[in-house]
């Protein structure tokens, strides 16, 4: 009987124009090398990552699954089945790391259960990115993903996280869809007090990369076009 393989957590750039050799370890190369099962969320960047990462690897060695929103829970067992063979096997996000603010976790949980040792590797996350260099509280603070997208229920949730943030001294860190990002600063600006701290951490690791704290006073002294960029907004009421 094959021993049980592994499920390596493989995280990726944090966009198309990142250098992975740059803001990746040799260890994703490393793995990759050895690794011919993945599970990805998109099959055609997912190759073209393999490729850029290590172009010796052979694509028609290549076994890719799907995880997305359409993919059904029952498959997922199916995914980390290699490993049950004896196979190593890599999970990977679309944007940095897998299982944080993203579908793999499901993975990672089943993997649990089944005794398949999970190892994460080393790589850009641009929730830990953005708290660092936000100047916030990087001892506490919660990610709050997607706010609704009803405006009333949007200004209720701004208005909790700047409560929260007061009173338990916690960072609040939340995102948007990338074309919404120029209406969310803007329901930002018009929901929560002057002084109100706010950080926008936008194409992190990219050469586009912007990241500013600013209370709310002085963002509306500002003029920033974040449409269609990956964003994280961070907001302390100190």
């Amino acid at each position: 009987m094959n021993p049980i393989g592994k499920l390596y957590l493989l995280p990726v750039p944090l966009g198309d124009d990142a250098d992975p050799k740059e803001v990746l370890p040799d260890t994703i190369a490393r793995s990759i090398e050895f690794i011919d099962h993945y599970i990805v969320e998109n099959e055609k960047t997912a190759r073209r990552f393999i490729k850029a990462i290590l172009p010796t690897k052979k694509q028609p060695d290549l076994k890719l699954s799907v995880l997305n929103k359409h993919t059904v829970a029952s498959d997922h067992l199916s995914f980390i089945q290699p490993c049950m063979e004896g196979k190593n096997v890599g999970l990977m996000s679309e944007a940095g790391c897998p299982g944080v603010a993203d579908p793999g976790a499901a993975i990672v949980k089943i993997a649990h259960e089944k005794g398949i040792q999970v190892v994460p590797l080393v790589g850009p996350s641009s929730i830990l990115l953005a708290i660092m260099a936000s100047g916030m509280n990087g001892q506490s603070f919660a990610f709050n993903g997607y706010l609704p997208i009803d405006k009333s229920d949007k200004k209720s949730a701004l208005k909790n996280f700047e409560s929260l943030s007061q009173n338990k001294s916690q960072s609040q860190l939340f995102i948007e869809t990338p074309y919404r990002n120029n209406r969310m600063l803007e329901d930002i600006l018009a929901t929560l007090q002057p002084n109100t701290h706010l950080c926008v951490a936008c194409d992190i690791t990219l050469p586009t990369e912007y990241i500013k704290t600013k209370t709310i006073a002085q963002w509306k002294k500002e003029t920033v076009d974040l449409h269609n960029r990956p964003c994280i907004f961070i907001v302390h009421r100190f």
